[in-house]
């Protein structure tokens, strides 16, 4: 019986991929996003359209209100950092950084799979080109992994341990795109930008903006993302 895999879907390039690399490896796809008070809401439609595109069998959209723990520019009133060098992003944590909230996803998602029969749980974490999130490293899912095992009736009275698919964590935002395009991704159904216009443009400038812009450069593929005509300079 083929294999199925719950994966954490936010509609950007690094988990739109995971779950295309997922998908080439033959697991059935199980979608799940989460509407967690972001200001960046409309990230669910492109994970939404990613879905459906990669035939997930189910794309399931949990909501959480994550705002009034606040602590994050994504669910506080607190300015989307814009402009930083690329050189800096990694060095520090930023105010982008959500508390918890890739434990919290994981932990949905973990209980998503047990109840699917699913062992395999998949993130696009990568500790690479990335704005230096703790919860992103190789010792945290590590770690969870590790924990959910010793947790979820499935691994402790069924023996079906769970494996947390982690396929980008080590690779550049360069290579994931060079990945994804060979496996026919459309990255204009994505979303990355943490600070949209009201009409759905890319700002351009927050960290999640650079890093994609970063990616299809070196990449050398075009950007299909729809930016704001003032995000760059002439």
């Amino acid at each position: 019986m083929t294999e199925k895999a719950v994966v954490l879907s936010s509609g950007g390039i690094d988990s739109t991929t995971a779950m295309a690399m997922a998908k080439d490896l033959g697991l059935r796809l199980f979608s799940l996003s989460f509407d967690y008070g972001q200001r960046h809401r409309c990230e669910l439609d492109a994970a939404r359209r990613v879905a459906t595109a990669l035939g997930a069998e189910r794309h399931l959209v949990l909501k959480m209100d994550l705002a009034p723990i606040g602590g994050s520019a994504l669910t506080d009133a607190i300015d989307v950092p814009k402009g930083r060098a690329l050189e800096a992003m990694g060095d520090d944590i930023p105010v982008t950084y959500v508390p918890a909230r890739n434990t919290i996803f994981l932990s949905y998602g973990l209980a998503w799979a047990e109840v699917l029969d699913a062992n395999q749980l998949v993130i696009g974490v990568n500790a690479l080109d990335y704005s230096g999130y703790p919860d992103c490293r190789p010792a945290f899912i590590a770690a969870f992994q590790a924990m959910a095992n010793l947790a979820t009736k499935a691994a402790v009275q069924q023996d079906r341990p769970i494996r947390i698919f982690t396929p980008l964590i080590r690779m550049t935002k360069a290579e994931i795109i060079r990945t994804g395009t060979s496996l026919g991704v459309d990255y204009g159904l994505t979303f990355s930008c943490y600070d949209p216009t009201a009409d759905g443009l890319a700002c351009g400038q927050c960290d999640s903006c650079l890093l994609r812009r970063k990616g299809f450069q070196e990449a050398g593929v075009p950007d299909p993302t729809r930016y704001m005509k003032s995000s760059f300079k002439c």
